[in-house]
């Protein structure tokens, strides 16, 4: 029997639409561990290619016969031989084309709302990851939203649909993965804006990210209303889109709340973190769709793909925005905290333009989960 070869797009797709299907995944234990391609109906086998040398009769038992088997390590090389092995023996099998490497790059796009004067507010699931990136697209211009580094991907979705990208945002200086807001403005002559507060060690040029500084796309423009919510980073700024939209950075998710940890900061910050969510954001409407930087768990995906929720429901719902008692917020964000994500200080660095790593190096600095979250 053939071997297929299954794109990082097409586990995507799966993943989204809550397909269930069969992963073999031959990377060592603890990459395993740490970090795998996740889903609500995905079963899962860790066994490392180094035990599957001699052949792969002995998990034969363990795969299941009648259900698509995907098999998955880091690059894609031990996957093929593996898949090959696992073919003659008579099983339908796939392997992830690029491994986990392109599933950490794959970005799906996804239409994530409406704007008033006929515009249009696009999401990117960087579902690998858990990153999230937006587009606004206004009368044939567009602004992005917290771009990854995997700049041609928005560059060709503009592209394709005739945009010209006159801005670009970042929400915060981002730790656990490198912006490409930088890049784009370079690349299309946009403006980069970037919260001033946390720019204040950056090489190179850009506009100050401050409340009061409304950016208009599109002749019938968009408000961009920044909201500066510091507690992620002590810059960390909210926008509010066309009166509906809270694209909330890294201080606010669906499940979880943002970790003010990542400067070395936690007991400094943590004040301002309670400060944004239990007042600032308690004054906004409780009917602005709640748009964030990140996600943690599939289970934060809408049918669409897309991660959104309102603010009202929020309040009532995530865990993080109820804790009364301010001694327990603290030991929360501060006591519970997740690994630092892989390469952090060099990611800010990098952010900060004071390193410029080549591309393999970026993606070694990038591998595994994002870890911005508390919950």
């Amino acid at each position: 029997m053939s071997v297929h070869v299954m794109t990082a797009k097409e586990v995507a797709r799966k993943v989204i639409q809550k397909e269930s299907f069969f992963i073999l995944d031959v990377r060592n234990e603890d990459a395993f561990q740490d970090w795998k391609v996740e889903g609500d109906n995905i079963q899962h086998l860790n066994v490392p290619y180094f035990d599957l040398l001699d052949g792969v009769e002995e998990i034969l038992p363990q795969l299941p016969q009648n259900k698509e088997i995907v098999v998955v390590c880091a690059k894609e090389g031990s996957s093929i031989m593996v898949a090959d092995m696992l073919s003659e023996a008579g099983l339908t099998v796939s392997y992830l084309k690029g491994g986990m490497k392109a599933w950490s790059e794959y970005l799906e796009p996804v239409k994530a709302g409406d704007l008033k004067d006929g515009g249009e507010l696009y999401q990117f699931v960087r579902i690998g990851k858990g990153c999230l990136s937006y587009m606004l697209v206004s009368n044939g211009e567009a602004a992005i939203i917290d771009a990854t580094r995997m700049t041609d991907v928005y560059l060709d979705f503009a592209k394709e649909k005739g945009l010209k990208i006159t801005h670009v945002f970042d929400t915060h200086l981002h730790a656990d993965h490198i912006s490409g807001g930088r890049a784009i403005a370079e690349a299309t002559g946009a403006v980069y804006w970037l919260p001033p507060k946390d720019a204040e060690e950056v090489t190179f040029s850009y506009e100050p990210l401050e409340e009061g500084k409304d950016v208009k796309i599109g002749s019938t423009t968009i408000a961009i209303q920044p909201v500066y919510s510091p507690g992620h980073t002590i810059g960390s700024t909210s926008f509010i889109v066309d009166d509906a939209y809270l694209l909330s950075g890294d201080i606010l998710f669906i499940d979880s709340i943002g970790r003010p940890d990542l400067a070395g900061l936690a007991q400094d910050w943590v004040g301002d973190l309670r400060e944004t969510l239990y007042k600032r954001y308690k004054e906004l409407s409780d009917d602005l769709i709640v748009l964030p930087a990140h996600f943690m768990i599939t289970e934060e995906l809408n049918e669409d793909g897309s991660v959104s929720e309102k603010l009202g429901t929020l309040f009532k719902k995530n865990h993080g925005l109820n804790i009364e008692d301010e001694s327990e917020f603290r030991e929360l964000v501060t006591g519970n905290l997740p690994p630092q994500p892989n390469a952090y200080q060099e990611i800010r660095q990098t952010n900060m333009g004071k390193i410029t790593p080549d591309e393999e190096q970026q993606r070694e600095m990038e591998i595994g989960p994002n870890r911005c979250a508390v919950r």
